[in-house]
């Protein structure tokens, strides 16, 4: 269960953060939330496919890590083999707060019960002796900044792919090298021959608003899919 606090010198001069990468400090997942404004980054390490909330009808973007629940296929031990991380997993165990009426800037919150969070001994310090925050908070405070912005910018995004009707179910069924099949179904994907026959109008409000370069990032990510596979028959075959 979650414990979220607002992020201050008094109660948490004492707390440590481990920065290494694990199953055990909150690693071992299947996917992560990513933003629009990432995914330039993303595109060479990650598959990134969109989902759609039934209740709320709200879309959001993922950046796909394994084939099946807690499956990490980036993660090697203590080592994340990628370049760079979403940032959703960059700032744990941090977190935007805000007010209860979501005026005013954002606060860095922590999550007190997060594995990576101690009390001392290993990890990297939040505070200085003098109670400036060390080099660890302003840099996640960058990132947790960074990624607000991005995600309320995001459905502007969505909004666009829905008007011009360019997101569409996807499913993919994996074959391994030992016979083993997984399937991942209930995802979307940007179909690309209707965005081949947009008119230019259309390409140029796209690239007006900013999202046609994430539009072509997101397609050009599919091809991490076939990494995925080669990272799980790996796995399969013990190879690590």
């Amino acid at each position: 269960m979650a414990n979220h606090q607002i992020l201050n010198f008094d109660q948490h001069a004492g707390v440590t953060v481990n920065t290494a990468a694990g199953a055990a400090l909150g690693d071992a997942v299947m996917a992560c939330l990513v933003v629009p404004a990432e995914f330039r980054r993303l595109a060479n390490e990650y598959p990134i496919l969109f989902r759609r909330d039934d209740a709320s009808g709200a879309w959001s973007a993922l950046a796909l890590f394994g084939f099946e629940p807690g499956e990490n296929l980036y993660l090697a031990g203590d080592r994340w083999d990628a370049l760079s991380r979403p940032l959703a997993m960059a700032v744990q165990p941090f977190l935007v707060g805000r007010s209860a009426d979501d005026a005013g800037p954002g606060q860095v919150h922590i999550d007190m019960d997060h594995p990576r969070v101690a009390h001392g001994g290993d990890g990297v310090a939040l505070f200085e002796a003098d109670g400036q925050p060390t080099a660890l908070v302003r840099q996640v405070a960058d990132m947790l900044g960074a990624l607000d912005d991005a995600y309320r910018a995001s459905p502007g995004f969505f909004a666009a792919l829905t008007r011009y009707d360019l997101i569409e179910p996807f499913s993919l069924d994996v074959t391994l090298d030992n016979g083993a099949m997984h399937r991942l179904v209930g995802y979307h994907l940007i179909n690309e021959e209707r965005l081949a026959a947009l008119e230019p109008g259309a390409l140029a409000e796209l690239h007006g608003e900013g999202h046609l370069e994430p539009i072509y990032m997101a397609l050009a990510s599919l091809g991490n899919l076939a990494r995925l596979v080669r990272a799980k028959n790996r796995l399969q075959r013990g190879d690590g």
